[in-house]
């Protein structure tokens, strides 16, 4: 989920992904709203920078349309700001230096944090109305705290999916659904899986340059680990390394297969099983060519097992229309845009009214895999500082998974990361915070 690659894998092959970004340049957008309502000279404009996750830059035309019909006074420029996450942080972080800084940006789950502790983003609270920002499911807008202020809102929301073959699970005579935990993955779906079907991987999970850092996050979450407590590294705890060494084993014994983009392979029969974003699910399920199942991510029964990702949008602290802006932020995520976002692009519904109105309860009832996704998102964890605090904290540790998928001795590969990693949360985070 960084996108070396991929923020909420490049899918079918790129437009199913985690990103699902589309778009490069920055060429600004005219809207062709019509504001001929309002004196031009009171408009105001403001500027949004994105990545269109999920390919939606023509969803995020239709809605900035309906908001300017609706504010004729605000104009709002869509500006393409990269392809994925990445791009456009390093695009944020330049403008910050000197040039034309927006006045709105997506900012992913490893990105937001380090603007925020620079106060490079504006605290939302005073700008949003709290009766309003109460509707956001906390889990995802809570993630956008410190200091006790939210510095965005939830946007193009993900978690990880277990999905499955079916038609591989019936070949290998499992049940069907997928293991409650990776311990049964190991002991018996694996290995039924790896015999019905010699020539195909138990399951694909996208490498450590496209998030494996991100999946990963689950597996040792789900085996009483973690990548670091609070602002204390924990890679090198016992229940760590242990996670770590089950993840060795599983590319030992051929159970897990590491691949730059794990969609591809799954949708053409190549992998019984994959984990990928529920950002992935619209486009697997479209592309038709399996028969697909989904799943929680494997844990023990009241342990937490998977992490949400994916983007927010902030308000620039350089903004000098931060009421216009934050009018716009409420509109863009309001119940009736976060359900159509949810709908056309595969990533979670943000509010907590959108899982309850009538398009959405139809929705879930036509899209089982879909309400998978969304059920589990309450079973989700904030992820650890580790990962999405430290910048570059998300592929330091992939990089370190790759190897060790490689062979590598995994108490050593973790206790370098721990170091490494401690070094800067103690130089660089922990003197900005109160």
């Amino acid at each position: 989920m960084d996108i070396r690659r991929i923020g909420i894998a490049g899918f079918a092959a790129v437009a199913l992904g985690l990103a699902g970004c589309a778009g490069t340049g920055s060429a600004p957008t005219d809207n062709g709203a019509d504001n001929s309502g309002a004196d031009q000279a009171d408009v105001t404009t403001i500027e949004f920078w994105s990545n269109h996750p999920g390919s939606s830059k023509a969803l995020e035309e239709e809605m900035i349309a309906a908001f300017e019909a609706e504010n004729p006074d605000i104009k709002v420029k869509l500006t393409d700001a990269g392809k994925n996450y990445e791009e456009v942080a390093q695009k944020f972080n330049a403008a910050l230096s000197g040039g034309q800084v927006p006045d709105l940006v997506v900012a992913s789950d490893v990105t937001w944090f380090n603007f925020a502790l620079n106060d490079q983003l504006a605290p939302l609270d005073e700008l949003l109305d709290p009766a309003d920002t109460a509707d956001y499911v906390p889990s995802l807008y809570d993630e956008y705290v410190l200091n006790d202020k939210h510095f965005a809102v939830p946007y193009a929301r993900s978690t990880p999916l277990f999905y499955y073959n079916k038609d591989m699970w019936q070949a290998a005579g499992l049940p069907d659904r997928g293991p409650n935990t990776w311990q049964e993955w190991n002991d018996e779906f694996a290995p039924k899986l790896a015999q019905a079907n010699p020539n195909v991987a138990p399951l694909v999970i996208p490498d450590g340059s496209s998030y494996m850092d991100w999946y990963f996050q689950g597996m040792i979450w789900s085996m009483g680990g973690a990548y670091s407590k609070d602002y204390t590294m924990s890679m090198s705890s016992p229940e760590s390394v242990k996670a770590g060494e089950f993840l060795k084993s599983q590319f030992d014994q051929g159970y897990f297969k590491a691949v730059k983009e794990a969609t591809a392979p799954f949708v053409s029969g190549q992998g019984a099983a994959m984990l990928e974003s529920t950002g992935s699910l619209k486009g697997v399920s479209e592309d038709g060519k399996i028969n697909v199942g989904t799943a929680f991510l494997p844990t023990p029964e009241g342990v937490p097992g998977c992490p949400t990702g994916g983007a927010g949008v902030g308000i620039a602290a350089k903004s000098e229309k931060k009421e216009a802006a934050a009018k716009f932020l409420a509109f863009l995520t309001n119940t009736e845009n976060a359900v159509k976002f949810s709908q056309s692009t595969g990533y979670m519904p943000v509010r907590i009214s959108a899982k309850e109105t009538d398009e959405a309860k139809k929705y879930f009832e036509e899209n089982p895999n879909f309400k998978t996704a969304v059920d589990q998102l309450e079973f989700t964890q904030k992820q650890d500082a580790g990962r999405v605090y430290v910048s570059g904290g998300g592929m330091r540790i992939g990089a370190a998974l790759d190897k060790i998928a490689q062979g590598a001795d995994v108490a050593q590969t973790f206790k370098q990361i721990d170091e490494e990693q401690q070094g800067i949360i103690d130089s660089d985070i922990k003197p900005k915070l109160q």
